[in-house]
């Protein structure tokens, strides 16, 4: 598999969670707390942005029918809001949730370690997204 497509690191039946870079670890790690609970996620590193691979995604959230996109950015105008459509564009019939986004803090990045840590997106904030979406109490 060359470098311009998608990635499946983890597979999984209940949820979708789209990521890339340093957010990667923190999905992996999100869907290992969700496989505690019996929800099992799998996990996309889209390694590339541009070109974005819609059909990897779009077949996971075929299959899933549920979706998280993690990103570093921030929420506004983030990547996470062109692949949020991306889906919803192409497979918004598959979905049984609403797309949901987990992004860092609208601040700038701080400096401080636990700073930076509050502020980016972290495993335990993405499996609270991936239990609501799936509808899932924890």
């Amino acid at each position: 598999m060359d470098i311009s497509s998608a990635a499946v690191r983890r597979p999984g039946d209940d949820i979708t969670l789209l990521t890339y870079g340093g957010s990667l670890p923190k999905a992996l790690s999100a869907a290992d707390l969700l496989a505690a609970e019996d929800i099992s996620a799998e996990v996309v590193d889209l390694r590339t942005l541009r070109p974005l691979d819609d059909s990897t995604v779009m077949t996971s959230v075929a299959r899933t029918h549920h979706a998280v996109v993690v990103d570093e950015g921030w929420r506004t105008g983030s990547f996470a809001a062109e692949v949020s459509a991306r889906i919803t564009e192409q497979a918004f019939y598959e979905l049984d949730a609403p797309v949901a986004r987990v992004c860092s803090a609208e601040v700038p990045i701080p400096y401080a370690r636990h700073m930076e840590e509050a502020a980016l997106p972290q495993a335990e904030v993405i499996a609270a997204a991936a239990r609501e979406a799936v509808g899932h109490r924890g």
